[in-house]
């Protein structure tokens, strides 16, 4: 194919997530074979960065691309209807990565020539759901760039180290039930990614430290590539442990959240664990590298490009498909507008709550000496007290040590005496209570 213009858009380009990192691939691949990416996004950050480190042009506003591209490869409808609308002629390649996300919901506009899923899940969601047409939609599975993600050495016939590798963990969340399940199996366990403050840059560099994974979609996919053993975990549930016997139905539904309906639970994790083999894990790790390379997918993509660019434009008026599309998306705008207008009022509440919760302990700061006076008083009376134990002690060890003595039998004569016993009885315990006392 003739070098061509590629216009990728995409929800963020701030931190490494899925689609982030499936597009930076791609327009590198590009790239390198000559053609000319350009990244588009309402958010740029730290991949935006990455790209332009790579001399990829990146842009927030359409009007800085001085010239209409060959094909708009499309990631998220917002950002895909912003670059139909900018350049009417330009065919669009509508990709569908996931099954939940609002992102995720597929343009329909005549200007989308073609749609690609990533896995069976979004293939059900365009068709199923979206009432597109099977013959318009593309199942190209996800991929690993194996220069990258290099084979670790070989596992050992145990575990010893685990990661949670995903933005959404934490060491407060489903994290805290795949921990319990590896102190029981005498692994030590790492959480990486944004939402625990430590996301990695490089994880094609982190993985082969670890002997199992638990990460979901292209990170699993990726972890497998390396040679870890993989279970299937994120925020939204936990799936089995990757093997060679249900690898086929996991590939095809991306590691993903079709898979991941089990409860968060440390015996569950513990199954999995138990499960672990090497060997199997090897098994697995050459099948991800046989089957899940980069360049083949990237020669599928250019063929989806050629396609989508030899079709005639989609039935239908652009600008009435642009109304109807804004019409769609305009309930969950509003209802983002409405979420917003709440936290702010809710963070209103919350500044209130907190000065309330400040003058209350200034005032009880400020009451401290009498209550500081008042407890040095409680603690010298205890002071007291146990002193006053010790004598007692201390007399009763005397009066144990007299009553060992000869000249002490005469006592006990005389209290057993009839008259002067009970007096001399009332005596002695009206001078124990005084000792006591």
């Amino acid at each position: 194919m003739r070098p061509i213009s590629v216009l990728l858009t995409n929800n963020s380009l701030d931190q490494r997530a899925g689609s982030e990192t499936y597009i930076r691939d791609v327009a590198l691949a590009l790239l390198r074979r000559g053609h000319r990416p350009v990244a588009f996004s309402l958010v740029l950050g730290t991949v935006a960065a990455e790209l332009r480190r790579a001399t990829i042009p990146v842009i927030d506003d359409l009007t800085r691309l001085g010239e209409a591209p060959d094909v708009i490869h499309g990631h998220h409808h917002f950002e895909t209807l912003i670059a139909a609308l900018a350049f009417p002629g330009t065919p669009v390649v509508n990709f569908c990565h996931g099954w939940v996300p609002w992102e995720e919901m597929p343009l329909h506009h005549p200007a989308v020539r073609r749609y690609v899923a990533v896995d069976e899940v979004c293939v059900d969601r365009l068709v199923r759901e979206e009432g597109i047409s099977p013959e318009r939609v593309e199942l190209l599975l996800n991929f690993v760039d194996f220069d990258r993600f290099r084979p670790r050495p070989p596992l050992p016939a145990r575990p010893a180290r685990a990661l949670v590798l995903s933005n959404s963990a934490t060491n407060y969340g489903y994290a805290r039930a795949i921990a319990a399940a590896c102190r029981a199996n005498g692994m030590a366990l790492d959480v990486v990614g944004a939402a625990s403050g430590n996301a990695s840059d490089q994880p094609e560099c982190l993985l082969p430290a670890y002997d199992v994974v638990f990460a979901k979609g292209r990170t699993a996919l990726e972890a497998l590539g390396v040679g870890c053993a993989v279970v299937l975990a994120d925020a939204a549930g936990a799936g089995p442990l990757a093997t060679p016997a249900n690898y086929d139905v996991l590939r095809a539904r991306n590691f993903g959240v079709r898979e991941l309906g089990h409860a968060h639970d440390a015996a569950w994790y513990g199954d999995q664990i138990a499960q672990y083999s090497a060997v199997a894990a090897a098994d697995v790790a050459a099948r991800v590298r046989a089957e899940a390379a980069m360049e083949p997918a990237i020669d599928r993509l250019m063929a989806v490009y050629a396609a989508a660019m030899a079709a005639p434009p989609g039935v239908g008026e652009a600008s009435r498909a642009a109304a109807v599309h804004c019409s769609r998306i305009a309930r969950p705008l509003k209802q983002a507008y409405d979420v917003a207008i709440r936290l702010q009022t809710l963070g209103g509440d919350l500044a209130l709550a907190r000065a309330e919760i400040n003058a209350q302990s200034q005032a009880l700061q400020a009451g401290l000496p009498e209550s500081s006076r008042v407890d040095r008083e409680m603690r010298a009376r205890e002071r007291d007290l146990a002193a006053a134990r010790e004598l007692v002690r201390a007399l009763e060890t005397q009066v144990a040590a007299f009553q060992a003595l000869p000249t002490l039998q005469l006592r006990d004569a005389l209290l057993r005496a009839p008259v002067v016993g009970p007096v001399l009885q009332v005596s002695a315990r009206l001078l124990a209570g005084l000792l006591r006392s």
